[in-house]
């Protein structure tokens, strides 16, 4: 894809922000858990194709918590570290309540480790590390509040902000459009003034993001 191509599409997507609405695939699953992202040659969990719950029956979810742990490492672009916690959170957290994903999740147990480790993470982590750390932490509580019925939300994320999470992590990296297509992503529902402003920045970046073109044009729909 050209760079003239790219920037015809982000213009062409930025004209029509204010008409944009949510292009979520699967019918009672919660976006953004119902649409797998694009990520390229990047790694991420275990997946078993193109549909959103494809889950690798054969996956040992002992393994989840290391797994997605390494990762996350400070190479894994920001759209490959969304697809693999919204892999996590199917696996830990949503196969729970529909026996469609094929693998058995009889609590939280696992879904609390990686809480909680990636909650030790961002406290402890310095530098250039803090910003990941933290976007990673706010990116799971946002898939776990969707991900989770009301009466298990309040033991699992408590009063987590996974927004305010990102938007600290967006302050301390800099101009990142991958985040702030993220953020967009976590912001139509509920609905907040910031969610637009997030929109347009996305978009801007994607005239040199080729990953996050692709990523925009099939999550936003006129």
């Amino acid at each position: 894809m050209t760079r003239n191509t790219l920037r015809s599409l982000a213009l062409g997507l930025a004209a029509l922000a204010l008409l944009l609405a949510f292009n979520g695939e699967g019918r009672g699953c919660p976006p953004p858990l119902c649409q797998p992202f694009e990520i390229g040659d990047a790694r991420s969990l275990p997946w078993d194709g193109d549909e959103w719950r494809a889950v690798k029956t054969d996956y040992d979810i002992n393994r989840l918590v290391e797994d997605t742990l390494a990762i996350l490492g400070p190479e894994t672009p920001v759209i490959a570290r969304m697809e693999t916690l919204r892999r996590a959170t199917i696996y830990a957290v949503w196969a729970m309540i529909d026996e469609e994903v094929g693998v058995e999740v009889k609590d939280l147990k696992i879904a609390r480790e990686l809480l909680t480790r990636l909650q030790t993470r961002a406290r402890e982590a310095k530098g250039k590390a803090e910003a990941l750390a933290l976007f990673d932490l706010g990116y799971l509580v946002e898939n776990y509040r969707r991900a989770t019925r009301k009466a298990d939300r309040a033991g699992l994320i408590g009063e987590l902000d996974g927004y305010g999470l990102i938007v600290k992590a967006i302050g301390l990296r800099g101009p990142d459009p991958e985040m702030e297509f993220a953020a967009a992503l976590i912001t139509p529902e509920p609905k907040r003034d910031e969610h637009q402003q997030h929109v347009k920045k996305a978009f801007a970046g994607a005239m040199v993001n080729e990953r996050l073109a692709r990523n925009l044009a099939k999550y936003f729909k006129r």
